[in-house]
């Protein structure tokens, strides 16, 4: 999972703050966030998590995942709509 997280940070430094915890050496953020296994990856916007995903995902997955989190509508936000 490592060189494909490595790969899609750099090509999307500009959209996406990518982050690793060492879950063995910090214990009390693992807890916190409910880190149960490894890898999980865990998307924030605005300090509050929006999508989560437990597992290894190649670099179609990866993309794919971000892609569709960031895209999907948020609590708390109104939908866009089009008036004709």
């Amino acid at each position: 999972m490592a060189p494909v997280y490595d790969a899609a940070a750099r090509k999307l430094e500009r959209q996406v703050r990518f982050g690793k915890l060492n879950t063995d050496d910090e214990t009390a953020p693992a807890e916190h966030q409910n880190i149960r296994s490894l890898p999980t990856l865990v998307l924030f916007r605005g300090g509050r998590e929006i999508a989560r995903q437990p597992g290894a995902l190649n670099a179609t997955q990866l993309s794919t995942w971000l892609q569709a989190a960031l895209d999907a509508p948020q609590p708390g936000t109104a939908a866009r709509t089009t008036r004709i």
